[in-house]
């Protein structure tokens, strides 16, 4: 690719330092965003980065100064609020910016949970059956729903709120838990059908020509049979956790014709949520080979040795050549075909 000039926008607490020595990166917080940025350098990019946390005004003295081909967007929140990603995309179109990612609707859609369920059952994808409890209501759940469910939040990503206690069995660990979703993240309750079985997970990569991925599964080899396998905050995050309990990704051994089938669906997913660049959609497959969108996540980590980065070199595109792919589609995209 021709050597551009990138403005990468990161979370203003999760800058890389210039100087790492003594770091351990692996353990940093802002891994990914270092992993980005100097891969970028490392290809001859020129690359300013600028933290943000609730002022979008450095952005355009930035722009006009710097002159970017693109914005290297990294950013999945303003002001600690996750919902409000899709404003900061919002201002760099007004701003007449090409960026990284996913356009603003589709952020909309794929980030609130009840929302992108109704479009997939509309489109025919089988997703979990669900009810959404708002702040300040006890759940009044419908027949079709029977124990075990899982409690999450409508909006959080990355498995924030997610714990053991999420999956429950009666009426009063549902009212706990709901509570605490309520009352910890401040936002509305999802309750949704829980699906024993396999977690795994499909990269998407594209505007309108669409890639695929192999399917990518999260184990759980160590788990004790007392405990849901579920990616909880301390199996997304904690890597002693990880070590203890065996917990790994690696390729889904599972039958091609299913893998085949999961990499139709994801990107069936992609394109009724409307979403563009790169993300991630994720699966539940039961006992009996069935499988069940979970979710959508557009613009997930793309650290190096992550799952989607490492799903994508498996494919045959190395990290090297995977950011370069999400600058092109970011260059290419038009704002006006969301109107």
């Amino acid at each position: 690719m021709k050597k551009v000039r990138i403005l990468a926008l990161v979370h203003d607490h999760l800058v890389p330092p210039e100087d790492t020595t003594g770091i351990d990166i692996l353990e940093a917080e802002w891994k990914m965003e270092y992993d980005v940025i100097e891969t970028l350098r490392e290809l001859g990019h020129t690359v300013h980065v600028l933290g943000i946390h609730d002022d979008l005004s450095g952005i355009r003295p930035s722009a006009e100064d710097f002159k970017p081909h693109i914005v290297f967007n990294l950013m999945e929140a303003f002001a600690d609020v996750t919902t409000f990603d899709q404003n900061v995309v919002s201002y760099l179109e007004l701003l007449r910016l090409p960026y990284t990612g996913c356009n603003p609707r589709g952020l909309v859609l794929a980030r609130d949970k009840a929302l992108s369920k109704k479009l997939l059952a509309y489109h025919r994808i089988r997703v979990p059956e669900f009810a959404v409890v708002r702040p300040g209501r006890k759940p009044v759940l419908p027949k079709r729903l029977a124990f075990p469910m899982i409690v999450k939040s409508l909006f959080f990503e990355a498995s924030a709120g997610i714990s053991q206690a999420s999956v429950v069995e009666n009426h009063d660990q549902l009212a706990r838990r709901v509570s605490f979703i309520h009352e910890n993240l401040g936002t509305a309750a999802i309750v949704e059908q829980f699906v024993d079985g396999r977690e795994i997970y499909v990269g998407v990569l594209g505007n309108e020509r669409l890639e695929a991925f192999p399917a990518w599964e999260m184990s759980f080899d160590k788990m004790p049979d007392n405990r849901w396998k579920i990616a909880t905050e301390r199996v997304k995050w904690s890597t002693q956790y990880q070590k203890k309990h065996g917990i790994m990704t690696d390729r889904a051994r599972v039958d091609p014709a299913l893998a085949e089938q999961m990499q139709r669906v994801a990107k069936r997913t992609y394109r009724a949520l409307d979403l563009n660049g790169y993300a991630r959609v994720d699966f539940r497959v039961d006992d009996e080979g069935r499988m069940f969108v979970l979710e959508a996540n557009p613009n997930p980590n793309i650290a190096y040795g992550e799952d989607f980065a490492e799903s994508a070199e498996v494919s045959g595109l190395p990290y090297e050549r995977l950011l370069d792919r999400i600058i092109a589609l970011g260059r290419r995209w038009e704002p006006a075909r969301t109107g």
